[in-house]
């Protein structure tokens, strides 16, 4: 029974602690712990704010790219079309450019080579009138001596 004494005057004697721990405790709760949990839950709400904030710059930072990589391949490929038309335009010019000196190169051959025709055609009328000539002159030649010849005798 000596120690059931001794724990019952152990735990009267231990009321005043206890008294003292409740008032520190709810002393603790009152004065830090309230406090405490409203400065850690407005800045975890401000913390949750900006980082869903931050997400959504994040989106809209990725849609005006891709919006910027949408118009800047539209741009290339506009660029590219324009370019190509302008070299389809340029083969045409020089096709029609080439063209048109082909039909001057076979035009000026073609009057050429009727010059040229006109040339042989008048070259050969003289000489053959040349020739013509020739004949006879050598034909009087042969025929006077003789006739001259044939006269003394």
């Amino acid at each position: 029974m000596d120690t059931l004494n001794q724990l019952g005057e152990l735990l009267l004697s231990s009321i005043p602690a206890i008294i003292g721990l409740l008032i520190v405790w709810a002393a603790y709760r009152g004065l830090v712990y309230g406090p405490l949990q409203k400065v850690l839950a407005e800045r975890q709400a401000r913390t949750e704010g900006a980082i869903q904030q931050a997400q959504a710059e994040i989106a809209s930072a990725e849609a005006r790219t891709a919006e910027y990589e949408q118009r800047v391949r539209e741009a290339r490929t506009q660029i590219y079309l324009s370019q190509e038309a302008q070299s389809r335009r340029m083969m045409q010019e020089r096709d029609a450019a080439i063209g048109a000196a082909r039909k001057q190169a076979e035009a000026n051959v073609r009057e050429a080579r009727a010059a040229l025709e006109k040339d042989v055609l008048a070259a050969k009328a003289g000489l053959q009138q040349q020739a013509e000539i020739l004949a006879d002159q050598i034909i009087e030649s042969v025929l006077r001596p003789a006739a001259v010849a044939g006269g003394r005798s």
